[in-house]
């Protein structure tokens, strides 16, 4: 993938050194009206004279000084080579295709991981550290498929992170059947990547659960994704112990007269053998994640196993507005010069 991107990197100068000369300019404006030539005519009293003329003789004296002094600092600037500067930066990524395939079953309720201190559902704890990978990657096309009793895709694979995020944000609990299709969701991620324009394939499966549901084995969609030569990685969420977990009935959780879903202790336990052996079969990595700073380190780890190779090329480009500071300077002294000679000509 190339991609260019513009810049406007603002008006430089190639002599900034020449710049220092305007600081004479006030100078030399001060110089100049602290005294006046010496009087061509001398009368009794000039009261009539003053009276008459002297609004407009101040006024376009001070005209014909101004534009003098313009013309000098336009000047000073031509000399400091005024430049207005464009930047191109090519951006050259060796695209790697991501699909993370999370699992939305019901034991991803459980309360076992924290956010910001607070206690957190895995879900809403997979959801955060999710997106932080996301967001360290730009340059790659990621997608998301969510499973419970079955497979959905929640975004094919995209550049457009921000939409991709969007949709992360929607993930939820209850979107399809309860159950835990990993074989499914896993053959249906592999599917999404066979793209042979892409040099790399990734897979992340993350699961707190063992595969109840699905038509697909999990060790048949393994068997798959190496074929495919598709890097797996699998990460096992969630701790074998007593944690907070909703309550299930045959209708679903249980809630209070507010809605609000209703929990209590109980043991969570993971399958962790069969995962390993799911990597094993598709050649891959295991993690297992307790908690949301181990999630977050896993996350780091395959960030930094595949890499996308990036590299960036700037080229400047700089319209020189010499020419035209000269012409400027050029026209204002052109008009001094012919207004001070013409219309407002001194006396001699």
């Amino acid at each position: 993938m190339s991609n260019w991107w513009p810049a406007n990197t603002g008006l430089t100068f190639a002599r900034p050194w020449f710049l220092l000369l305007l600081l004479a300019i006030p100078l030399l404006a001060y110089l100049r009206g602290k005294r006046g030539p010496a009087a061509a005519l001398t009368f009794s009293s000039t009261s009539f004279f003053r009276v008459i003329g002297k609004q407009s003789a101040a006024r376009l004296g001070k005209i014909l000084r101004s534009l003098l002094l313009a013309s000098l600092a336009i000047f000073v600037i031509a000399l400091a080579r005024p430049q207005l500067g464009k930047s191109l930066t090519q951006v050259e990524a060796s695209g790697i295709d991501i699909m993370l395939v999370l699992d939305v079953s019901g034991s991803m309720l459980t309360k076992d991981f924290t956010i910001g201190g607070q206690e957190a559902t895995r879900v809403d704890a997979i959801r955060e550290v999710t997106r932080k990978f996301i967001e360290g990657r730009p340059n790659d096309r990621i997608g998301i498929i969510a499973f419970a009793g079955r497979p959905y895709v929640v975004s094919p694979m995209t550049l457009d992170h921000d939409w991709l995020l969007q949709n992360l944000e929607r993930v939820r609990i209850g979107l399809v059947e309860d159950g835990t299709a990993i074989g499914s969701a896993m053959a249906a991620a592999a599917n999404r990547l066979n793209d042979k324009r892409s040099k790399s394939h990734v897979l992340v499966l993350l699961t707190d659960g063992e595969n109840n549901a699905g038509k697909i084995p999990p060790n048949t969609a393994a068997e798959a994704v190496k074929a495919l030569r598709i890097h797996f990685y699998a990460i096992g969420a969630g701790i074998n112990g007593i944690a907070p977990a909703p309550i299930f009935t045959q209708k679903g959780p249980l809630t209070d007269a507010l809605g609000n879903m209703l929990y209590e202790n109980q043991r969570v336990e993971f399958n962790e053998t069969g995962l390993r052996e799911v990597a094993k079969i598709a050649d891959g990595k295991f993690f297992r994640a307790t908690d949301t700073k181990s999630l977050e380190q896993i996350y780091g780890d395959i960030d930094k196993l595949e890499k996308s190779t990036v590299s960036v090329k700037k080229y400047q480009q700089y319209r020189d507005l010499f020419p035209l500071c000269l012409m400027s300077g050029c026209g204002l002294l052109l008009a001094q010069i012919l207004l001070s000679q013409t219309i407002w000509k001194k006396l001699p």
